[in-house]
């Protein structure tokens, strides 16, 4: 399979991406004996590529996580303040990326992958990959959604949810079900405040295929062959 050559050292495991680039720029990778630019196109598997005097080897299988992120851990992969981030809670599988981020105090479902491209284009708004929140509102939530049934003007554009339906729950609170498809930045968050809503929690259930189930704050999990089937039909589609 073709891919890029930054994108086959950080597969095999010999260095992320990024310092990939920086051995490439360095003069330090060689293609069949010739030096690497960025950017070049390369197969693995007919290609002979050497990182100083040492082969690159084959490209490891992809790898596919969900983790369950809990509140107040960093979507990065390192943070200066110091606090947690999602990558405390992954095992450590070279070239693991997220797919797309949650807010420090968002919960909930978060796609893992070593497959940068497919990470791309699952989140390129031309997919319409649909996102499901619960959100934890106090305020008028049948208005709301109302409201948003109609749409929702945002700095950045209109929303329309593709679903969202409000439930009661105790001492003036409701569960705010909502799917979009866009996944602009703190989309939910910025919903709910422009109906009136003050949001206590919120949780992302579902990411396309790939729901939370019963799986606890803090844990991972391999994706199921279905998943991952479906997976590749939604990245297969977006441009």
């Amino acid at each position: 399979m073709s891919m890029r050559i930054q994108r086959a050292i950080a597969r095999a495991g010999v260095a992320s991406r990024r310092h990939a680039e920086a051995l490439i720029l360095a003069g330090r990778v060689t293609v069949n004996g010739s030096p690497a630019h960025i950017g070049q196109v390369v197969d693995p598997a007919a290609d002979v590529i050497h990182v100083d005097d040492a082969v690159v080897g084959a490209p490891a299988p992809e790898r596919w996580l969900v983790l369950n992120k809990p509140a107040g851990v960093m979507t990065t992969r390192r943070d200066p303040s110091g606090r947690r981030t999602v990558f405390d809670f992954t095992p450590d599988v070279a070239g693991l990326t997220y797919v797309g981020r949650l807010d420090l105090l968002t919960e909930g479902v978060l796609l893992f992958t070593t497959d940068g491209q497919a990470a791309h284009r699952l989140t390129h708004p031309s997919g319409g990959v649909e996102r499901t929140y619960v959100a934890t509102v106090r305020g008028d939530a049948p208005a709301a959604v109302r409201a948003a049934r109609r749409g929702v003007a945002l700095d950045d554009g209109i929303v329309v949810p593709a679903e969202i339906i409000a439930t009661p729950l105790a001492a003036g609170q409701w569960a705010l079900t909502v799917t979009i498809t866009e996944g602009r930045n703190r989309e939910v968050r910025r919903l709910c405040k422009a109906l009136g809503l003050f949001v206590d929690r919120l949780v992302r259930t579902r990411f396309g295929p790939v729901s939370l189930g019963r799986l606890a704050p803090g844990e991972t999990r391999a994706l199921t062959s279905r998943e991952r089937t479906i997976i590749a039909a939604l990245v297969a589609d977006v441009p």
